[in-house]
């Protein structure tokens, strides 16, 4: 499905990252696997060092955190927010909305829209596509956008296919209207059919969290996980975003009329190292026009990856000048969805830490 949208951008990007770094040198142990075997991996993968919340944190804490960093330093008003979105897998409750208890927290206006969305690796396109359809209002002229995962609590650390690569963020995407910002180009694409290729087994009504399943069991390739873990099938998943992504940025590409190399950045969502590097090579873009470097330094949290990604790469260029960027997310669900649109000058574009502290 095709979406354009126009007068609309993107102003600022926050993005909050656990001051609890984890090295994988320092969980090799933790895996039945040889030491050697590991290494090579951590080089393929991009395994290095990925960010962890304390156990006590949830989302909200950190979104609330963020925002109030954003209202107190008069990057934004607390009454010109007329909708927050949250787009998340990891809600505080079932029950209230995990966006109602942000707006709460925060002492927000009434007359005003608060969306949880349970998307993942494409959840930042999710939640700008959502974010552009309510500007389309008369009456909302600022979107906060809400990206955060803390899946590691919810990954076996003695499963080397997922571990390694899980990191926990939240990022704040401030979006409004404005008229000089040209086009904005969208796709996006579902398979349900193919839901279960990357999914937590337990803990939903259909099969509640029990004794039963927090035990763990070893698969075939040596990893140990109980269905209340993540798991991923990890052929069944390369070769998904082997095989439609691609298809998708040509899609995209076509559908906006700009050639590859009018593009100055492809900043994609990271499940690792080598998938980001492969989907470069496919779409024969060069490899630094597509960062590969988030995982590495942060690991994959889901749909923050994409502003963890702008915000790491691109921030003090972004906060100088407008570039056209093409951003993509791709991953449980199955979703794949990509868009191009015109970011910056941004009123702000960092990363800052967030530690049990501060909650």
């Amino acid at each position: 499905m095709r979406l354009f949208f126009e007068n609309k951008a993107i102003t600022g990007i926050l993005a909050v990252v656990p001051d609890k770094e984890i090295l994988f040198d320092d969980e090799i142990e933790n895996y039945e696997f040889s030491k050697e075997t590991s290494l090579k991996l951590k080089h393929t993968m991009g395994y290095n060092a990925h960010r962890v919340f304390e156990e006590s944190v949830c989302i909200s804490d950190v979104a609330v955190f963020a925002i109030n960093k954003l209202i107190d330093s008069g990057k934004i008003d607390r009454d010109s927010i007329d909708a927050l979105i949250l787009v998340t897998e990891t809600p505080d409750y079932i029950m209230p909305p995990t966006s109602n208890v942000i707006q709460g927290q925060l002492g927000l206006k009434e007359d005003m829209i608060c969306l949880d969305i349970n998307q993942g690796c494409a959840g930042f396109e999710v939640g700008l596509i959502q974010s552009f359809m309510l500007l389309e209002q008369e009456n909302i002229n600022r979107v906060i956008l809400i990206n955060g995962e803390m899946l590691s609590r919810k990954v076996s650390k003695r499963d080397r296919n997922s571990y390694p690569l899980i990191g926990d963020a939240v990022t704040i995407t401030v979006v409004e209207k404005r008229k000089d910002n040209g086009s904005i180009y969208a796709n996006i694409r579902m398979d349900g059919s193919n839901c279960f290729a990357i999914q937590i087994p337990a803990g939903g009504l259909r099969q509640p969290s029990s004794p039963a399943t927090s035990e763990m069991h070893r698969d075939s390739f040596g990893n140990w996980r109980s269905e209340d873990n993540l798991v991923m099938k990890g052929d069944e998943v390369f070769m998904f975003v082997q095989k439609k992504v691609p298809p998708l940025i040509r899609d995209i590409l076509d559908f906006s009329g700009f050639d590859s190399d009018e593009i100055s950045y492809f900043m994609f969502h990271q499940p690792n190292k080598f998938m980001v590097n492969k989907l470069a090579d496919k779409l024969k873009i060069p490899r630094e026009k597509m960062p590969s470097n988030i995982v590495e330094n942060f690991g994959n949290s889901s749909g923050a990856t994409v502003p963890l990604n702008i915000s790491y790469n691109l921030a003090d260029s972004l906060k100088e000048r407008s570039m056209w960027l093409c951003m993509a997310g791709f991953g449980v669900g199955l979703v794949w969805s990509s868009m191009v649109m015109k970011v910056g000058p941004l009123k702000f574009c960092d990363i800052i830490e967030f530690g049990i502290g501060n909650s």
